[in-house]
């Protein structure tokens, strides 16, 4: 095995007899951009509602919670997609949340929340995971399209006024702190602190 290592790493140094140095960069970036192609094809395939709810999981469970929210219908005809919340818009943070969206295919394939009491049962864990990853990164998803920059206060009620102004002033909460349930059902709360 190491002989046929050694013997590659040989050919690999040396000039090619067949092709020319320009033939073969040509060919390299060629190749590179039907990989990157293919890559970002995928990519995109899987960063749409269609393919989020193509599994039963998701579909019976919080994409029917979804449709009844101001997320899904509403007086503007602006909609939110399963990809618009849970995966960030610049490109390095959705790959390393599509990295992190492995371990829902994984439960995907062992049946772990294939029914909906497994799916009840898991609920608080899989939306504390949520949470803490949208508190961990500012909520950069909700903030794709809702900026404290932009919001009228004078045109809100006066506890939203009061709470977005103050979190606007001391820059310690994100969306998610008060905003928990806004598109999702919130699971069994008991025991948790501050619910």
């Amino acid at each position: 095995m190491i002989e046929l290592l050694k013997r590659y790493l040989r050919r690999a140094r040396q000039p090619s007899i067949h092709y020319s140095l320009g033939f073969l960069t040509l060919g390299g970036f060629v190749m590179g951009i039907i990989f990157w192609g293919g890559f970002n094809t995928a990519l995109e395939a899987t960063n749409t509602e269609t393919f989020c709810i193509s599994c039963h999981e998701m579909e019976d469970n919080v994409y029917m919670e979804l449709q009844s929210t101001v997320h899904f219908s509403n007086g503007s005809g602006v909609r939110a997609t399963c990809p618009d919340c849970h995966v960030p818009h610049e490109w390095t943070y959705k790959i390393a949340r599509k990295t992190q969206a492995s371990k829902e295919v994984w439960g995907k394939i062992f049946g772990t929340i294939n029914t909906r009491d497994k799916f009840l049962d898991k609920r608080l864990e899989l939306a504390q995971h949520e949470w803490a990853r949208l508190k961990a990164n500012d909520s950069l998803e909700c903030r794709n399209c809702h900026d404290f920059d932009y919001m009228d206060f004078t045109q809100q009620g006066k506890r939203a006024r009061d709470q977005h102004s103050s979190a606007l002033a001391s820059g310690e909460k994100t969306c998610i702190d008060c905003h928990k349930g806004i598109a999702h059902r919130l699971p069994n709360m008991a025991g948790v602190e501050g619910f």
